[in-house]
């Protein structure tokens, strides 16, 4: 059955997130459950006379080839370095990417030992910083049972759900993006305060991106970055998260001179440990973002949509994107997220002393346009 919805979301990755041109190539990395959308995008790049190489990949396929690169093996190490190499060459001649993800999963990583995802993340790093920072790149989540089981919802409906937070007007949001983005670009000084949440930070002379369909689907984040150094206090979050197949809850991260130096959760303390021992930019954080899809109200346990929860915000430990450098390097980019509206709550978010948001609304009169 073909769904009209799928196409318009490949016109918007082909014509709006990646701006392709007649005779472009690009990638396609997708699940094998997202194959309807495939389709979609395949039948939508003849029509514009563009170029995809497809690549589709299998959840437990991931785990077993993910597993069998032994840190203790010196030709672990030289296959994965030939890899990058490969893959190097490969992006001289593609301009972007589309990856799709469908996790039926969540844990399907978790048996892997935690020094072999270190050592694959570690050496894909070199890929992953090409295609981020150099670049145009869309990423997705296929709407899978499993997903809709973690949501709550029926599939059918969760589906829907998925269509109907994706398909927005996205010239609009970036016109009222741009406008609090214009705030954070003149200011220095940030505080944020909420229920176990008493941190402070700069951010002068770090650029601020807004993210309206270009780099997400679903969008609705305006980010930038702390300066090196600055972040004091504690933060505390309350969206709930997975990371390299664990989960972890009320994750609470303690900074001293910018650095994470303390750290605490409900769930699997060594692995938050292991996460954040990945490497020195682990422990900074690399994004200070807002969450601005109105759309997008509750947690459903995935990143991608969770991040861009309206009145929520996301610092992220690990690395800091090229449009918001702040110097922090690392193989890790973990967003972790917690909710300001009064259900969850509350609390305040100030710039140089003004109070700039509240209980996950905005109280300037020119960005009302960002509150539900």
């Amino acid at each position: 059955m073909r769904d009209s919805r799928l196409d318009r979301l490949a016109e918007i990755f082909l014509t709006h997130s990646l701006t392709l041109e007649k005779g472009d190539g690009f990638l396609v990395s997708a699940s094998t459950e997202a194959v309807p959308l495939v389709k979609a995008i395949l039948r939508k790049s003849a029509e514009l006379g563009v170029y995809p190489v497809v690549e589709l990949a299998d959840e437990e396929v991931t785990r077993l080839r993910t597993g069998l690169f032994d840190p203790a093996d010196p030709a672990a190490h030289a296959f994965l370095e030939s890899a990058v190499r490969w893959d190097e060459v490969r992006w001289q001649d593609l301009k972007g990417r589309i990856a799709i993800r469908g996790t039926v999963n969540a844990g399907e990583l978790s048996d892997i030992p935690q020094e072999r995802m270190k050592m694959v993340a570690a050496k894909n790093r070199p890929i992953q910083d090409l295609v981020i920072n150099h670049r145009k790149w869309v990423l997705f989540d296929w709407p899978t049972r499993g997903m809709a089981q973690k949501a709550g919802m029926s599939y059918d409906r969760f589906f829907d759900y998925t269509m109907e937070v994706s398909d927005l007007d996205y010239a609009r949001l970036e016109a009222a993006e741009t406008v609090l983005a214009g705030y954070l670009d003149r200011a220095d000084q940030v505080r944020i305060e909420g229920p176990g949440t008493e941190l402070s930070f700069s951010i002068a002379g770090i650029p601020t991106v807004c993210c309206c369909g270009r780099r997400n689907i679903p969008d609705g984040e305006v980010y930038t970055a702390p300066v090196e150094g600055t972040l004091e206090g504690v933060v505390t979050y309350n969206v709930p998260t997975v990371y390299w197949g664990r989960s972890f809850r009320n994750v609470r991260l303690e900074f001293r001179g910018g650095v994470i130096v303390a750290s605490d959760c409900d769930g699997d303390k060594e692995a938050l440990q292991a996460i954040l021992d990945s490497d020195p930019g682990a422990r900074k954080i690399g994004e200070f973002s807002f969450g601005v899809n109105n759309a997008i109200r509750e947690p459903i346990g995935n990143i991608l949509f969770d991040e861009k929860i309206g009145g929520s915000f996301h610092l992220t430990p690990g690395a800091a994107y090229a449009k918001a450098d702040n110097g922090n390097r690392s193989s890790i980019h973990w967003d972790l997220v917690s909710i300001q509206r009064p259900e969850y709550g509350g609390g305040r978010i100030w710039l140089d002393g003004v109070l700039l948001r509240e209980d996950g609304l905005f109280l300037p009169e020119d960005l009302l346009p960002l509150n539900p």
